[in-house]
């Protein structure tokens, strides 16, 4: 057995890595380089020996390569969660016009090829590899409660040894997905880190926080900007501000303005999939409550009514709360309010994820006074937050216990998906294992 890395080992983004056993390879994730990981996107490794590419979640950075790596030849089966291939070309839809400036039809053209090979399969249920050898792996997909459909990918080999991806595991107790579960076996774990380093803020009061925050804002006014992924984080902050609204401690007068078109398709899928969706979600449901669609959530459709409102709200300075794409500020529409409302100091921006090195959204987190925006210096006088309650990633006890839950204890941990840094750090929370530790 054979683990190579091509993206995503010491860093947040990218995620890529290629298993081989025996006759066999597979790809887990095929994702973009962002930030500072500045790597040509081309797909530069061999992939004519590859049988299958497994995804485990449909965040951009776990599969905005797939064009490149279709590019390559590649004309094998994507294996993925049922929910995961619906959101598969609702988010690479974006990033082919952005990447590669591809025009609708030719889009459509490698999305179609992309369906054709799409293979959703269900949780907990093994699925062996083509061709169907007497010593072929075999893979499993269980739920990682990162987003939507997101999965954890266990793999076993020929000798019948596990080896476990964690892709992106979520954090414990949040409501609208449930909890991820350690797996039964992992003789080989390769876990993600990203918050290896910190606990995040208690998720059960994290609707306090935020409510705190737009009391503060709405004080003085001004506009309330929540630069958030189309999946997963833009879903989580509706279904906080709904119960809010619910409870009467945000008035309704106060527009709530969801201003991303990914989002709202994104959105649209997280209802068709109610069954995912934890205990806490589905007894809304039960009270007849819509926390996805609720009637104060005003939604952006075209570009021009989005400048329309940009202008507006710069104008006016009326209060209102927008959550628009992207969430590391990199693009999308959330640019544009950046650009207009950053130099006011009654805004406030919340960043509610996490922030990769060489983003804007680093930058501001980080108190720049200044940025640049298509080429125009923009001051900062906003007030910044930042809420790690709203992160979709495990934290470090959430991590640790992930780890501590697999018995007996994996004989190896690679710590993946984090910054060295930070792999450093949860390496030292995992000394009391009796296993080796790969950073």
């Amino acid at each position: 057995m054979e683990i190579i890395h091509h993206g995503g080992k010491h860093t947040i983004t990218g995620s890529c890595h290629e298993l081989r056993d025996t006759h066999q390879a597979i790809l887990i994730d095929c994702g973009l380089f962002q930030g500072a990981d500045t790597r040509p996107l081309e797909v530069e490794f061999d992939t004519s020996h590859i049988n299958a590419l497994v995804i485990t979640h449909a965040h951009i950075d776990h599969i905005g390569r797939l064009p490149w790596l279709l590019a390559t030849g590649f004309n094998q089966p994507i294996y993925c969660s049922d929910a995961t291939a619906e959101l598969i070309p609702l988010m690479l839809e974006d990033s082919l016009k952005l990447q590669l400036g591809l025009k609708p039809k030719q889009s459509q053209r490698v999305l179609n090829k992309i369906r054709k090979l799409l293979k959703p399969q269900p949780y907990n249920q093994w699925i062996e590899l083509e061709p169907v050898l007497a010593d072929s792996m075999a893979i499993r997909f269980q739920p990682a409660g990162h987003i939507l459909g997101s999965a954890y990918i266990e793999v076993r080999l020929a000798n019948q040894e596990v080896v476990v991806f964690s892709g992106d595991l979520g954090p414990s107790n949040t409501p609208l997905l449930p909890d991820p579960l350690p797996p039964e076996r992992a003789d080989y774990l390769l876990i993600e880190t990203t918050y290896g380093d910190k606990p995040h803020d208690d998720i059960a009061t994290r609707s306090e926080r935020l409510k705190a925050i737009i009391d503060r804002s709405l004080e003085d006014g001004g506009t309330i900007l929540i630069p958030a992924f189309s999946v997963g984080r833009t879903q989580e902050l509706l279904f906080d501000i709904e119960q809010l609204i619910h409870d009467h401690q945000i008035d309704i007068s106060i527009p709530i303005i969801l201003d991303s078109p990914m989002a709202q398709r994104v959105t649209r899928s997280y209802r068709r999939f109610k069954q995912l969706w934890g205990q806490e979600a589905k007894q809304r449901l039960k009270m007849h409550r819509h926390p996805l669609a609720f009637e104060q959530c005003i939604t952006v459709e075209d570009y021009r009514t989005h400048q329309r409102l940009v202008n507006r709200l710069q104008s006016t300075r009326e209060a209102a709360i927008v959550v628009a794409a992207s969430g590391m500020c990199q693009g999308g529409r959330i640019m544009d309010y950046l650009k207009a409302l950053l130099p006011d100091e009654r805004t406030d921006v919340l960043l509610a994820g996490y922030q990769a090195e060489g983003t804007l959204g680093r930058a501001i987190q980080s108190g720049a006074m200044a940025i640049e925006i298509d080429q125009q210096e923009v001051e900062v006088k906003a007030q910044i937050h930042t809420m790690s309650g709203y992160s979709a990633h495990a934290d470090k006890d959430d991590l640790l216990r992930f780890v501590q839950g697999i018995a007996p204890t994996p004989k190896e941990v690679h710590l993946i998906h984090g910054e060295p840094s930070t792999k450093a750090k949860f390496a030292t929370q995992l000394h009391s294992l009796s296993c080796q530790i790969f950073t």
